[in-house]
């Protein structure tokens, strides 16, 4: 590091290299035994994270007497599910404009969707009384420069025309709100963003799920699925599971499906939180309707408060390794942390000297379309949902509803989506893919420095319907 970063970095003097949210937490379960022998099952899901535990959960409410078996390679949640930043969003296109560039006519249906689904899961907390510091709080989209905040008004428009409840807020009365000298205006959505802690939110789903009788075997990696007559072998090292339905949830890890793994790469994101605040620290900032926060740039942060007054700050840097390597050691990242560390104090200049005490990063399954996809296999007998790209807090129930509607061989409003019915442009093979990677987030970087103004290579990629933004 320069020297001229020496103040930045001694508010990282005392991160710990470790996940916030598994720091002691006394609600963290017990763990499953590994899957050993031969069993039998109706369903059985691959993969404990979010997608697999609302899977598990919704086939057992649509029928209490079919056989769900989970099986997880390592222990529930142990992937993007317990390591994100808790916003648990409405949206099911990571983001109205994203939307809206893809899938146009079928936004109104969709936003519907996504409504319903996030008070499904409001409802299904309740129900099952998972103590996951459930807050509907709503979510700022800021804008820290003058042409972020160009175009809010109309995306505020066409919003509420779907249904949507958003207002447009001017810099007065967004700084009224949260107090930081970057912010230009912003669109503020007040229902549509749900905070929850990620790591309860899975025990939550993993306890509701034993509680309706699903058995959950981890530390069980799938090696291989075999196609037997009318069902499907799922391979473990020490047995298997014979079902007659398979759902993946592996979402970053490459999938069972070969020719699917064309269409998602895991991009690294990283998060650090800081103490709790004090008093007059909060006072300083605001914040009183603890609204997550999301800033408008192409590279953008998101951060919240968490229950016990720290703010977890996280985003920017999305980081590609050549080959799509997912490793440990990637989920700590000193520059990354440094670098977060220092827009942080940017935006809340009069938190200096605050200390940052918790530092990690994960993988996320991100695709080309930036929105899950689905897809078959097996004759009909295997489904897959991947690509949430980050937002799949809640979108992952839906991505859950639409696994099962497609191996029950049902038509639902949901099958009918183009947004299901097809699938993005696939990454091309490497070394193109990590060089088509990184000279778009070259792109998009530049675009961020120069007013939002997009180079040749993003208007190309708009043209042919990548349109990356962030």
């Amino acid at each position: 590091m320069e020297k001229k970063d020496s103040f930045v970095l001694r508010h990282l003097a005392e991160l710990q290299p470790e996940l916030w949210w598994l720091d002691a937490d006394p609600l963290e379960p017990a763990p499953h035994p590994a899957l050993i022998g031969d069993i039998g099952a109706d369903l059985c899901v691959v993969g404990a994270g979010y997608t697999g535990l609302w899977t598990a959960l919704l086939a057992k409410e649509r029928d209490p007497d079919r056989v769900v078996v989970v099986v997880e390679q390592y222990e529930t949640g142990a992937g993007a599910s317990g390591r994100n930043g808790g916003f648990c969003s409405s949206s099911l296109t990571h983001g109205f404009t994203n939307g809206m560039r893809r899938f146009a006519k079928e936004m109104p249906v969709i936003e519907r969707l996504g409504r319903e689904n996030l008070d499904e899961i409001e409802a299904t907390v309740r129900r099952y009384n998972i103590q996951c510091d459930w807050e509907r709080t709503g979510e700022l989209q800021v804008a820290i420069a003058p042409w972020q905040f160009e175009n809010m008004a109309e995306e505020a428009r066409l919003r509420n025309e779907m249904g949507d409840h958003v207002v447009v807020l001017t810099r007065e009365e967004v700084q009224a709100r949260i107090h930081s000298p970057l912010y230009e205006g912003a669109l503020y959505d007040a229902d549509g963003t749900a905070l929850v802690d990620p790591a309860r939110l899975v025990w939550g789903l993993e306890k509701a799920c034993q509680s309706l009788g699903v058995r959950i075997f981890e530390n069980s990696k799938v090696d291989w699925l075999e196609d037997v007559d009318d069902a499907v072998r799922v391979h473990v090292p020490y047995g298997a599971v014979t079902a007659a339905h398979v759902a993946l949830a592996t979402n970053v890890f490459p999938s069972l499906i070969r020719k699917a793994r064309k269409y998602v790469v895991p991009v690294f994101d990283y998060e650090i939180v800081t103490e709790p605040l004090s008093d007059e620290q909060l006072e300083s900032i605001g914040w009183a309707g603890r609204e997550g926060v999301a800033d408008s740039g192409n590279q953008f942060h998101y951060y919240r408060l968490t229950e016990d007054r720290s703010i977890l700050w996280g985003g920017y840097d999305a980081i590609y390794n050549f080959r799509g390597k997912v490793q440990r050691n990637y989920e700590f990242n000193a520059e990354t942390f440094a670098t977060l560390a220092s827009h942080f104090l940017k935006t809340f200049p009069q938190l200096a000297g605050i200390k940052f005490t918790h530092g990690w990063g994960g993988a996320i399954d991100t695709c080309t379309r930036f929105s899950p996809f689905w897809g078959t296999s097996h004759r009909g007998k295997v489904a897959y949902v991947m690509g949430f790209t980050g937002l799949g807090v809640a979108s992952t129930r839906f991505g859950a509803q639409t696994m099962l509607d497609l191996l029950e061989g049902v038509e639902t409003e949901r099958t009918q989506l183009a947004m299901v019915r097809k699938k993005p442009l696939p990454f091309p093979p490497e070394p193109l893919r990590w060089l088509f990677i990184r000279f778009t987030q070259w792109s998009i970087k530049r675009a961020d420095n120069n007013e939002g103004q997009r180079n040749l290579w993003l208007r190309f990629l708009d043209v042919i319907g990548l349109g990356f933004d962030s």
